[in-house]
């Protein structure tokens, strides 16, 4: 599981003010050029799993050639959401937390439904008419404020005045945030609806999909208590859930169960998910030594190379490769615990084992590349630039690939790859500065016009966005 920073753009000085009523509404798309932002987790075994988990919802719902991406944030917190009509978001905490695939799956179908309605490009065009109302309200309302200010402080008429501009500028905006969220609670309605059209269009039970609404109904409903319902953004939870009940519960396939293997593949990214992310008291708790579960035991050894005892962790790391000898995961992590420990040879081949059965991931490929840079043996340059070149031409926004490409051709003596190498690296973490400065000296390198001068000149040209 691998780290990245994931960048986003922040809202103009302009514009706060007239969409502050949408800011819960519609959460923040990611873009270059920042270093702030929702940390991303990196991960070939969850990633696979997620996009199988949507490849058939996305079919049937019309947007499987749309290349929409699943995109997974390090945060605790059961939350999914769609952006920019791209991305899929799920925090690790809702994958975490949903115990069976179906769960997830309801999930993920209702934020297809976000997308297939074109709820985000809907929700700016009610946006960009509540701005520009809210600015004729303000105007309007700051015009009399104004002539009620020239004309005199101690009249009681034109106090009166002043007054009523404020309430020209307080009403409307009220009137358009009450506006936008009702269209907001529709949206989420018609997602439901459509999340569920989608799994029985797939045979699959929407009962994961209602289960997860349900689980949370009673804390939201704690935090609703006495809250007006038509300032909520979303409907309100009891009522919802109801709704939600009523019309998934006629699909035929309501009492459908996960298949079982797929279970299996459910528990073990969930396992490794709280081996990473959690601390070593929590894992056990979860996976404690009496259960000898795949999972658990799956748990217990990534959380054991984690915090230090290497010779344990091989240990258990084998004990499961000999139940599944060819499970690319499981290659992966002994790789990785031998890397991380400052064992770059000897975690080649474990590597190499994995790409081979992954099929070539390229984020398994990256780490692979580390290692072979990793031993400072040239005779493994060529091999080492080689498979980054094909890892970064299938993973281009992964800096570690860059990076580690970079490192790669320095030892070559190949500088002008290596600058620009490291100028992508630079770039894409969000790092301007030391991208242009990369890249300006990499063009000095390469000759004028050629593949690389033009990637590098890119990188000098390129403007970060406004904040």
């Amino acid at each position: 599981m691998l780290p990245q920073i994931a960048l986003r753009k922040k809202a103009s000085a302009l514009t706060a003010l007239v969409t502050a009523a949408a800011i819960a509404l519609l959460p923040v798309p990611a873009a270059h050029g920042q270093a702030k932002g929702p940390p991303v987790l990196r991960d070939t075994e969850t990633e696979q799993l997620l996009r199988e988990y949507t490849r058939p919802i996305l079919r049937v719902a019309g947007l499987e050639k749309q290349n929409i991406q699943m995109v997974i944030l390090n945060d605790a917190s059961f939350n999914a959401f769609v952006a920019d009509g791209r991305r899929i978001f799920v925090n690790y905490g809702a994958i975490l937390q949903s115990e069976t695939p179906n769960q997830i799956i309801g999930v993920l179908a209702h934020e297809t439904g976000h997308l297939a309605g074109g709820h985000l490009s809907k929700l700016r065009e009610q946006l960009a008419t509540a701005q520009t109302q809210m600015i004729i309200a303000m105007l309007l309302g700051a015009g009399a404020i104004a002539v009620g200010s020239t004309r005199g402080s101690n009249s009681a008429g034109n106090n009166g005045l002043a007054n009523a501009g404020a309430a020209a500028i307080a009403a409307p905006q009220e009137m358009i945030r009450r506006s936008l969220l009702s269209y907001q609670r529709q949206q989420e309605e018609n997602a439901d609806r459509a999340g569920v059209k989608f799994l029985t269009a797939t045979q699959q039970s929407p009962k994961g999909m209602y289960e997860t609404f349900k689980r949370f109904t009673g804390e939201s409903l704690f935090a609703a208590r006495g809250a007006d319902p038509y300032l909520q953004s979303h409907p309100m939870p009891a009522e919802r859930v109801a709704a939600l009940q009523e019309f998934a519960s006629s699909s035929p396939y309501w009492d459908k169960k996960d298949d079982p293997a797929l279970q299996l593949r459910h528990d073990m990214v969930r396992a490794k998910i709280s081996a990473f992310m959690e601390r070593p008291e929590t894992v056990y708790r979860r996976y404690p030594q009496t259960n000898e579960s795949l999972p658990a035991r799956y748990a217990r050894a990534i959380s054991t190379y984690l915090h230090g005892d290497l010779r344990s962790a091989l240990a258990q790391i084998d004990a499961l490769i000999q139940v599944q000898p060819n499970n690319p995961y499981f290659y992966e992590v002994r790789g990785q615990a031998l890397l991380e420990s400052g064992k770059p040879a000897e975690a080649i081949a474990p590597l190499r084992k994995a790409v081979a059965l992954s099929n070539n991931a390229p984020l398994i490929e990256m780490l692979l590349g580390q290692a072979l840079v990793g031993t400072d043996n040239k005779a493994y340059t060529d091999d080492a630039v080689r498979i980054l070149r094909a890892a970064v031409a299938r993973e281009p926004e992964a800096p570690l690939g860059y990076t580690q490409l970079a490192m790669a051709y320095g030892r070559k003596g190949d500088y002008a790859e290596a600058d620009l190498a490291s100028a992508q690296a630079a770039y894409l973490r969000g790092d301007n500065k030391t991208a242009r400065e990369l890249a300006t000296r990499a063009k000095t390198r390469f000759a004028v016009g050629t593949p690389g001068w033009v990637k590098a000149d890119d990188i000098v040209a390129a403007k970060p966005p406004r904040n």
